[in-house]
């Protein structure tokens, strides 16, 4: 699953794991400031089968369990490639064949949970993965399910496989990793954060804060949903809301630098100069190198035509994200204006293997077949 920072550097953290929160969450809330939803949000119908849906289960899965175990036979439908670009419900995740880590989980969970399987949701310990779009940047935490026995519709006899994972990363990535079990009103206060992230992008400020108020009160120990609010207050020009959300979030974890981060650049719009100093000061301790630091070093080189320089800070940034798509993307661009065709090539590879979406997939298969003309 993926997650979210401005220019004015906000931070959104889109479904990860947080503390137990001790916090007086509606005093958090200012429903006055905004207009109300004209969208129902609805979170009965994040796991609702469509037509489509069920006819699969009453068609294909049996005719498939015939020669596995019905868990086995479910893995075949849950064939899905990854798109960043929305969280998705079940029946939307079905109907496109696509979606984000949350966005499989919750599918997944439809399903198993129409064939009365055992679902148990986790949060796995990773490394932040970073993404960009516009304004804003996003980090990804991760989510998976384990689907357990089930009472036997279809077939008699003893199942003996005790469960299966589902996961877009493959079992030899998952080996070792670390897992924590959480509630479902965790996963869905994800896909309302989410939601509330991705709305915000696109600018409707107004729409995500119905989101993430809904975050906040379905899973109020998800403190990613605290921060995402206090985004939107920003970006709603309601600085103090947003930085009583920030210090809400840092008075139960003293570390969280995406909170400090954000809370810093609301002092400094407020002209609160010496405070906002101080925690620049503490979040530096805690992050000498903030994400894309590297990689804004190597597009201002870019910018400045001195491409050796960029392909060194492109490929110390890499070192860090080894599969975010852009970074590839940009260090090809290096690589070409350098005259290096063949490792452009390669990099644009890594950029199109690791895309995250359709429309990146296409840009670099072009960019990759221009590069393969221009280099013979």
């Amino acid at each position: 699953m993926r997650y979210l920072i401005v220019t004015i550097f906000s931070l959104l953290i889109l479904g990860c794991a947080s503390p137990k929160a001790a916090l007086d969450t509606r005093s958090l809330l200012n429903d006055h400031l905004f207009t109300p939803s004209q969208t129902k949000i609805d979170a009965e119908s994040i796991f609702s089968l469509s037509d489509e849906m069920r006819q699969y289960l009453e068609t294909t899965v049996p005719k498939q369990a015939l020669n596995k175990n019905t868990r086995q036979a479910l893995f075949e439908a849950l064939r899905i490639e990854y798109d960043s670009i929305m969280t998705k419900k079940a029946a939307q995740t079905f109907e496109t064949r696509s979606g984000n880590c949350l966005s499989l989980v919750i599918m997944t969970a439809a399903f198993a949970k129409q064939l009365n399987m055992t679902v148990q949701y986790q949060s796995v310990e990773t490394e932040q993965a970073w993404s960009s779009n516009g304004d804003f940047h996003f980090a990804s935490g991760h989510v998976n399910i384990v689907l357990g026995k089930k009472s036997n519709i279809w077939r008699a006899g003893y199942d003996s496989s005790e469960s299966l994972t589902i996961d877009f990363l493959p079992p030899a990535d998952l080996l070792g990793q670390k897992t924590r079990p959480i509630e479902e009103k965790a996963i869905l206060a994800m896909y309302m954060n989410n939601r509330a992230a991705e709305l915000l992008a696109e600018n409707l400020v107004e729409e995500a804060y119905w989101f993430a108020r809904d975050a906040m009160l379905r899973d109020p120990d998800f403190l990613s949903a605290y921060n995402t609010m206090g985004v939107i207050y920003m970006r709603h020009d309601n600085l103090l809301q947003a930085e009583q959300n920030f210090l809400s979030v840092l008075s139960l974890d003293s570390k969280n630098t995406t909170a400090m981060h954000n809370l810093a650049s609301v002092l400094e719009q407020q002209g609160r100069l010496a405070e906002a100093i101080a925690w620049r000061i503490q979040l530096k301790e805690l992050q000498p190198s903030p994400p894309f630091y590297y990689f804004k070093l190597g597009k201002t080189a870019m910018s400045q035509g001195d491409y050796l320089d960029a392909k060194k800070h492109f490929m110390k940034e890499l070192q860090r994200d080894p599969y975010y798509h852009e970074l590839h993307f940009w260090l090809a661009l290096a690589h070409l204006n350098l005259g290096e065709f063949k490792l452009a090539a390669e990099q644009l590879n890594f950029a199109k293997d690791n895309s995250t979406n359709s429309d990146s997939y296409k840009l670099y298969s072009a960019k990759l077949d221009k590069i393969k003309v221009r280099g013979h």
